[in-house]
Order: structure tokens, then C-alpha cells, then sequence
């Protein structure tokens, strides 16, 4: 099974809001590139395919943390929907915003060449988490857990305040689990 196949499956079973429908119709259209986007121009993921791969490893982690004694013991505890679409959609943000150009470097023997290379170019520059929440909601409602989960993801490696963060983390606890999902996914099965 491919990743797309995969993340369609995961979707179709598990999302079944008033809307999910048409944004998956969306995901797969001409007018996004979710499926092929990198998730980053040079850190985690900065591949074709690499954003798909990330919200596919972000779900398994985040599946596998809820599933560990110490998050039931926190009661963390949540409908596989909205678990599939706090970590499936969480960086939709990502989408159209990664362009490849070529830069020049040196090669081994001194000389230069040109080499391919992702450019971030967003025409909607509405932030990180909030621009994913915005897209969603055009499409189907979110929870206010939800959508706190989605805003937040980046914990405190965002560009936030440090007691804004603290504060949502404090208050709305699938945030700090997504972030847990999200930095283990980035940083531990993707690496650099």
C-alpha cells in the first residue's frame, strides 16, 4: 500500500464529518499538492512525498503515545476522529507553498553545478498552526479541542509567546500530545 493509499484509508475510516468529503476532494485535486509537497525545505522530510510521509508518522505516533499507561493515566483519551484529524491535517499548511528551484554549489572537484532545491513561497501567509485550523474550517468543523490541538502543534518552537503556549498546552491537553506526536515524528523517526 502506498502513503497515499494509506493516508485515504485512515481518512475515509475514520473522518466522517459534515465536510471531510470535500476536503479530501480538495487534498486529491489539481489545486493542492499535499501528496507530493515536501515538509520542509531542508530540515525533516525535505523530499517529494515527504509532507504525506510526515502526517502519516505524526498519526502513528501520536496513536502509539494515547495507547501508553502513563497518557490514560493523564486522561488523554480521544475518538479516532479526531485523533486522525489533529495529526492527518495538522501541517495542511504546507500545501502549495514548496516551489523547487536550483541553486549553485561546488561539487567535490571544486566546481560548480546546480543542484534542485525547495524555495518557500506562501501566498498565504496567515502563520503555521492557525493557517492549518483556517483551511480545515472552510471545509468541516472542528472541535475547539481540536482546533487548539492544530493551532499549538509547534509547542513552544513556535514563534509564539512562551506563556500563550504555555497556557493552551496547560488548558487543552491533545495540543501538548500532538506536539509530543509531532517532535517525535520529526525528530526521532525522520531525523534530518
Amino acid at each position: 500500500m502506498t502513503n497515499k493509499e494509506r493516508f485515504i484509508e485512515i481518512y475515509k475510516a475514520n473522518i466522517n464529518r459534515e465536510g471531510a468529503d470535500k476536503l479530501l476532494e480538495y487534498l486529491m485535486s489539481k489545486n493542492s499538492d499535499f501528496f507530493t509537497a515536501p515538509a520542509s525545505t531542508r530540515y525533516h522530510n525535505a523530499f517529494e512525498g515527504g509532507l504525506l510521509e510526515h502526517s502519516l508518522n505524526v498519526y502513528d505516533c501520536l496513536k502509539s503515545y494515547l495507547e501508553t499507561d502513563r497518557a490514560k493515566e493523564f486522561g488523554l483519551e480521544f475518538s479516532d476522529e479526531t485523533i486522525a484529524i489533529v495529526s492527518l491535517l495538522h501541517d495542511i499548511c504546507k500545501v502549495n507553498v514548496y516551489k523547487v528551484s536550483t541553486r549553485n554549489v561546488k561539487n567535490p572537484d571544486g566546481v560548480w553545478i546546480q543542484v534542485p532545491y525547495y524555495e518557500y513561497d506562501d501566498n498565504l501567509p496567515y502563520g503555521h498552526g492557525e493557517k492549518s485550523v483556517y483551511i480545515i474550517s472552510g471545509f468541516m468543523k472542528l472541535t475547539r479541542e481540536e482546533a487548539f490541538a492544530i493551532r499549538y502543534h509547534m509547542g513552544f518552537s513556535g514563534e509564539e509567546g512562551k506563556g500563550i503556549v504555555g497556557n493552551a498546552l496547560d488548558k487543552f491537553h491533545l495540543a501538548l500530545a500532538v506536539n509530543i506526536a509531532d517532535m517525535e515524528a520529526s525528530f526521532l523517526v525522520e531525523g534530518k
